[in-house]
């Protein structure tokens, strides 16, 4: 006698669903982030895969909730992927990760969570779950990444806090990975001018890397958020690294590079910051220093060259008076935004937008402005309480 394969599947996925439909019901509302945390920390299911997977079967419960041969269906998803997350609430103790968390002050962001970055959900491949340490502020929308070698000359570190402070007393939120060099200068800079910034880690929180700037993390965390994609007690991996700096880039409006040799991992930043929309800076460095080689191929290849950050402003959108940034003077004059008329641009895009709820898309198509300059103009006008994000794609007036 032969048994179809098709039937023998559908049967053990029935038998699959009936014996998880047997647990105990749970609370919706912990149940769903529960589920999206479980589903997220299976090994083998990155953002793109988690996505897959929502796309398919509408939520994380659902998801968790379906046998294993169904779940291989999945672009992406093999047998082995496919039984662990079959498993996954019986494998993966949620209670005992968030008691970890909660005895080291740690907060679980799910993508649902109002903290959780609005910039970072419009990428094609944002993280599933952040692990943070301090707090993300609704202002921390006006963000710019400061990223740059870890061999960094002291004129590259000068530059990295002298911009980071100018950026932090305008009302920027100051975002780096907290490597040696520009990265450290940067959290520096922000720190020294009493501003927000917050740092990516490609480690668990409770794995600082590199070690030496465990103080420099507790600092950040007084005056912003640590942040990362990986349990807490992940070490450091280098794989790791290029996939925090999509977050760091995801979350702001523009990435600036100070120092960047040929094939420094701040070009990889660069790269990623033009695929998600956003502006590239790059700062000009001597002509026969290899840790300008970098920069200068941004410039050449359409990077905005800026000297002060009175470049960075005029680009995104001021919110501050002119600023000078130099040897001689590091002060820098900043106005209350209430104070500030809208510049063309900013006039140009609010005018596209209604009391209704407004596709961005159809901002995009009326102003014929370049996306990303759209993109950056509506936070600006999300921050001086001009207009309501209503979701990652529309927005009304207020």
């Amino acid at each position: 006698m032969t048994t179809d394969s098709s039937n023998h599947s559908d049967q053990s996925d029935m038998n699959d669903q009936k014996s998880k439909d047997a647990k105990p019901p749970e609370s919706s509302a912990s149940s769903e982030k529960d589920d999206a945390i479980r589903l997220s920390l299976v090994p083998g299911v990155g953002p793109r895969t988690y996505q897959n997977l929502l796309d398919a079967f509408g939520d994380a419960e659902s998801v968790l909730r379906t046998g294993s041969s169904k779940l291989q269906r999945v672009q992406g998803v093999g047998a082995k992927l496919a039984q662990q997350i079959a498993e996954a609430r019986e494998t993966i103790d949620i209670a005992e990760l968030q008691k970890l968390c909660s005895d080291n002050r740690i907060e679980i962001l799910s993508r649902a969570d109002g903290a959780y970055p609005n910039l970072l959900k419009e990428i094609h491949d944002p993280p599933n779950i952040l692990f943070a340490q301090g707090s993300l502020l609704p202002e921390d929308s006006l963000a710019i990444a400061i990223v740059g070698s870890r061999h960094a000359t002291r004129y590259g570190t000068s530059v990295a806090e002298s911009l980071a402070r100018a950026l932090a007393m305008a009302g920027f939120t100051v975002v780096s990975g907290l490597a040696r060099g520009i990265d450290a200068a940067a959290h520096l800079g922000a720190l020294q001018a009493g501003g927000r910034t917050v740092a990516v880690l490609g480690s668990g929180l409770m794995n600082v890397y590199p070690s030496e700037h465990k103080k420099l993390a507790q600092e950040i965390v007084q005056q912003g958020a640590v942040l990362s994609e990986s349990h807490p007690l992940h070490p450091p991996k280098s794989g790791a690294f290029p996939q925090r700096n999509r977050i760091v880039t995801g979350m702001c409006l523009g990435v600036i590079v100070v120092e960047a040799a040929q094939r420094s991992g701040a070009l990889i930043s660069a790269r990623l910051a033009n695929e998600q929309g956003r502006e590239v800076f790059a700062v000009p460095g001597q002509i026969n220093s290899r840790m300008s080689r970098g920069c200068h191929a941004l410039i050449r290849d359409g990077a905005k060259l800026i000297e002060n950050v009175d470049d960075v402003l005029e680009e995104l959108g001021p919110l501050a008076l002119p600023a000078r940034v130099g040897a001689a003077d590091q002060t820098t004059t900043v106005r209350h935004p209430g104070e500030l008329k809208l510049t063309e641009q900013e006039s140009k895009i609010l005018n596209t937008i209604g009391v209704a709820s407004t596709q961005i898309d159809d901002i995009i198509a009326q102003t014929g402005l370049p996306a990303q300059r759209v993109l950056s103009t509506v936070s600006v006008l999300e921050m001086r309480k001009l207009i309501r994000r209503l979701s990652g794609t529309t927005v009304s007036r207020i």
